[in-house]
């Protein structure tokens, strides 16, 4: 629509980029504009619009959370666009396939040590270029630590 107070188009309110001067992610970016213009599949559309995301939007998963939504999924690869984190609280962690931007040291070591398997997004695409035999998961946005978000004492600042 038109906004007639402070003139001009208002235009859509979602990334078209990311924000982040990293390169590798950029050449993801750019592997994934390619992918979702060549390809006919709302995997791909979902992981390039998910790679746009700022950090906020793209919550951390511990390998608890992961393994618990692949339970009954040989065969099958967990993609996550955004980091896993360990969980000390599981005791054996089950052999997986885990696609993802980040892993942390000790997480990657829990998943390699149960025989699974880490992929970076690159190599993921030659695996699975529209994304069959995957589980696109996503961490949740309710955590304590949005709780500190905002300017302190003002409600709704955040």
């Amino acid at each position: 629509g038109i906004d007639l107070v402070a003139g001009g188009r208002i235009k859509t309110g979602q990334r078209t980029a990311p924000a982040s001067e990293d390169v590798y992610l950029k050449l993801l970016v750019k592997l994934y504009r390619f992918l979702v213009r060549r390809t006919n599949s709302e995997f791909n559309k979902v992981v390039l619009k998910r790679l746009f995301m700022s950090r906020v939007n793209r919550p951390p998963m511990t390998i608890s959370a992961v393994a618990k939504q692949m339970e009954n999924r040989d065969g099958k690869v967990a993609v996550l666009v955004g980091t896993v984190t360990n969980d000390v609280r599981m005791l054996t962690v089950p052999k997986m396939t885990i696609c993802c931007l980040r892993i942390t040291e000790a997480a990657r070591a829990r998943v390699l040590k149960a025989g699974g398997e880490i992929l970076t997004f690159d190599q993921l695409v030659l695996k699975a270029p529209t994304g069959t035999n995957t589980v696109l998961l996503r961490g949740s946005q309710d955590r304590e630590a949005k709780k500190h978000f905002g300017a302190p004492g003002k409600p709704h600042s955040h």
